[in-house]
């Protein structure tokens, strides 16, 4: 097999593994060997650029399931930049869009640095139509979160939210919904909108059950609806 076929393979395996992990298994083993195999052994930018992101997306999710660990944020934020650097040289523009969300991500989740993600954040909303639908989900969901939480405009909230969900009902890896169609309940709670928060909810634990979602994340749906149901957002 060519080295650019065999790393394209590679990446693809440890993309799957990757979310696989994230969603159902907490076993990030194979994730991160196929990925690093396909860094060995990759010769074009482009695999290269990509390789780096879903690295990146691998320590992400690491330090999720760590309790937002930042032992290894430089490295995450490292590879999300080299991710964003080769895009940006080589034109691609729907890879710097979701290379820019990943720099906003680590800067927003990890360092909860609201000022220095929004501008990368907005300049991936800039680019989105070029990205796709996942990435275009994700930008419009973290911004989202920015008028629920940073800057409270509810409506605001609850329109990124909403399109973020409606970009997951188009993607073919149903393992993203529940966590969009939670986000959307947590918008419709901040703008006083119990009932159809407490029915999202809802709606998002019954489809974790569907997809298998790992008990974790099912636990914290669980603990959302508790908290929607008496007012709270969780």
């Amino acid at each position: 097999m060519h080295t650019g076929e065999q790393a394209g393979d590679l990446l693809a395996e440890g993309a799957e593994a990757l979310l696989e992990a994230a969603f159902r298994t907490g076993d990030y083993t194979i994730a991160h060997a196929r990925l690093n195999q396909a860094r060995d052994v990759v010769h074009d930018r482009a695999t290269e650029a990509a390789i780096a992101d879903r690295l990146g997306w691998l320590l992400h999710f690491q330090a999720l399931d760590d309790d937002r660990d930042t032992s290894r944020v430089d490295e995450e934020l490292a590879l999300f930049q080299r991710a964003l650097d080769i895009r940006r040289d080589m034109g691609d523009l729907g890879g710097v869009a979701a290379a820019l969300f990943g720099v906003g991500l680590v800067h927003q989740v990890l360092r909860q640095d609201w000022a220095t993600a929004m501008p990368h954040f907005r300049e991936a909303l800039a680019l989105a139509e070029h990205a796709d639908v996942l990435y275009r989900s994700e930008i419009h969901r973290h911004i989202g979160f920015f008028y629920m939480i940073a800057d409270p405009q509810p409506d605001q909230a609850a329109q990124h939210l909403s399109t973020s969900l409606e970009l997951r009902h188009q993607h073919d890896d149903k393992r993203w919904l529940p966590s969009g169609t939670q986000a959307l309940g947590w918008a419709m709670l901040a703008a006083g909108r119990q009932d159809e928060a407490v029915r999202l909810i809802r709606e998002a634990l019954d489809q974790a059950h569907m997809v298998g979602l790992r008990a974790s994340r099912v636990s914290a749906i669980e603990e959302s609806l508790r908290l929607a149901e008496t007012g709270k957002i969780g």
